[in-house]
């Protein structure tokens, strides 16, 4: 008997934690989308402030000969 009940507990469980996760999905897949979309933008601006070092330290380097 104590099987039995353990077992149930166990599926009983298993559904709560199923039906949870099947109502969070589309949650899920809207975060994911957002996290997306935001580390899409951090790596844009990142790519931008590393162009402009470039530029600086080259034209740096190129004045610096010049002169």
């Amino acid at each position: 008997m104590k099987a039995f009940l353990v077992g149930l507990v166990f599926l009983s469980a298993l559904c709560v934690l199923v039906g949870i996760g099947v109502l969070l999905t589309p949650l899920l897949l809207i975060l994911a989308f957002f996290i997306r979309m935001i580390v899409l933008f951090f790596l844009v601006i990142f790519a931008i402030w590393l162009v402009g070092k470039f530029i600086i330290f080259f034209r740096e380097k190129l004045f610096n000969k010049v002169n």
